[in-house]
């Protein structure tokens, strides 16, 4: 599986990795918050390196449906239930200066991008109140939306819609690419290949009173397996945090959900289009070989906890093809976000006590602005300026419904720790799996995870090595899952995403 973006990227070159190089912030991520934020700090003057564990864009950057817009299905109407309108009106007024950067930033580097009118559909009666809900909270949190009964560009019925005019959608390695260029300009390094695993505080030799805020002689040690760097700050942009310090893995639920490119004979919808009844279906075109193909995402689920996987993708396919008839499927792609427990990201310092880490995570599927505000508000904070919006935003709180939430995520958590191992150690096979198949047997009462791809069967531990978690076979994407706290690795056990930092060992 690979996505319309990738498959289209521009080349992004990498540059070479410096053992013992001292940097003013090492940004660990190269998607759309850590490239921005690196971009915002060369600007000031900062000598900034960006390390990514695979290539630039991997992850939930290059495979985003890339809408640029304010009106993201109930995601108002559930901050407000959690923070009341003064929150969500901060949400706003980020997401507009977050867009306007991000449009911005194309316009000065040549970058094209489509303007489009944005909706939020319902087919139900049930999603018409949704709908009603989300217009009032967007209208108490100062954006202009509008309910209109109909969508005549659609080839299917609705029950009703909000539109918000004049959104935007990019081509999200278009503007990776562009914020390299412009990063290495500024003598900033984005090196690739490279994982970082683990943050810790040294005190240099000179003891020079080098941090702000009074910290004399400490610099941040930035542990990789190709060596170690220090810098004075780290900016954590990869989708979840991989230090289990700040605890964020216990407020985030990972969540994977699909998306295809098509080409389509006849005309097609040319606005974003997103339901707000499940079983989501998110539209927008996109310019493909010199013609417009239509981009279908939705099917979400928990990661790891789902059987036959693939059939979530099966169904986005074929629902496309039944709703637009003789659509051929070029690309096919997932995409792994955080929905926070707090209803908005959690952007900030990683704890109290480690004030020169920070993080960015919890974009619950609106990472293309959110991103951005992100890096926004790190970067004002990081060169010791202010944003009122961020500062409300961005509070460091759980509110009782975010509790709640917790509770219940972590339990589900528990009740996956426990069944996986009593799953895992009840059967014992030495058959490899069909082509494209894994399964979880014991040998010496240890789960391993026995999968054949392209031939090739292979066995690696099952057990995730963050938390410890059973994995289960994505037979979408041929990959192990934790269904724990979201980490994936391919069927030869090297770490694909989430908070694990280690491969899986081979058996």
């Amino acid at each position: 599986m690979k996505s319309l973006w990738l498959d289209t990227a521009p080349d992004i070159a990498s540059d070479p990795f410096e053992p013992g190089a001292e940097y003013d912030t090492v940004i660990v991520g190269a998607g759309l918050t850590g490239l921005t934020t690196a971009v915002l700090l060369a600007r000031a003057g900062q000598r900034v390196a960006v390390l990514e564990a695979r290539s630039t864009g991997a992850v939930t950057t290059g495979n985003t449906t890339a809408k640029v817009s304010l009106l993201q299905g109930s995601q108002l109407s559930r901050i407000t239930s959690h923070h009341g309108a003064g929150t969500a009106r901060a949400y706003v007024e980020g997401q507009r200066e977050g867009q306007a950067w991000l449009l911005r930033f194309c316009e000065e580097h040549n970058i094209g991008y489509d303007r489009r009118d944005a909706f939020t559909y319902a087919t139900t009666e049930q999603g018409v109140s949704d709908l009603r809900t989300e217009l009032q909270a967007a209208a108490e949190a100062g954006m202009g939306a509008e309910f209109v009964d109909r969508a005549p560009e659609l080839p299917y019925p609705i029950s009703g819609a909000i539109r918000l005019a004049d959104q935007a959608q990019i081509h999200p390695l278009q503007v990776l690419a562009a914020l390299a260029a412009e990063l290495r300009e500024r003598r900033g390094l984005l090196v690739e290949r490279v994982r970082v695993t683990n943050v810790s505080v040294t005190r240099d030799a000179s003891g020079s009173r080098r941090a702000e805020g009074g910290q004399a002689g400490r610099r941040l040690t930035v542990h990789t397996a190709a060596g170690q760097v220090t810098a004075e700050r780290v900016v954590l942009a990869t989708g979840t945090p991989f230090l289990n310090r700040g605890g964020h893995f216990g407020v985030l639920k990972p969540l994977r959900s699909y998306a295809a490119a098509f080409s389509v004979p006849g005309s097609i919808p040319s606005g974003m289009y997103l339901s707000i009844d499940s079983p989501t279906r998110s539209l927008r075109t996109a310019e493909h070989a010199g013609r417009q193909v239509l981009v279908v995402g939705g099917n979400g689920h928990s990661v790891g906890r789902q059987q036959h996987t693939r059939g979530n993708l099966e169904d986005l396919v074929r629902w496309t093809q039944n709703t637009f008839p003789g659509a051929e499927l070029t690309h096919s792609w997932s995409a792994q976000d955080y929905e926070p427990a707090a209803a908005v990201p959690y952007v900030g310092k990683l704890s109290v006590a480690e004030d020169r880490i920070f993080v960015a995570t919890g974009f619950n599927k609106w990472g293309m602005i959110n991103a951005v505000a992100a890096a926004l508000a790190l970067t004002s904070t990081m060169l010791g300026g202010a944003k009122p919006w961020a500062a409300e935003l961005y509070k460091a709180r759980i509110a009782a419904q975010d509790a709640l939430s917790t509770l219940q995520t972590n339990a589900e958590v528990g009740l996956e720790l426990v069944s996986g191992w009593l799953g895992g150690l009840v059967r014992t096979s030495h058959s490899a799996p069909p082509e494209g198949q894994g399964t979880v047997v014991r040998e010496s009462a240890r789960p391993v995870g026995v999968s054949t791809v392209d031939g090739s069967t292979r066995r690696v531990s099952a057990v995730c090595t963050h938390l410890g978690g059973v994995l289960s076979w994505n037979d979408a994407e041929c990959s192990w899952d934790c269904p724990l706290h979201g980490s994936r690795f391919a069927a030869d056990g090297t770490v694909l995403e989430g908070p694990a930092t280690r491969n899986l060992e081979t058996k």
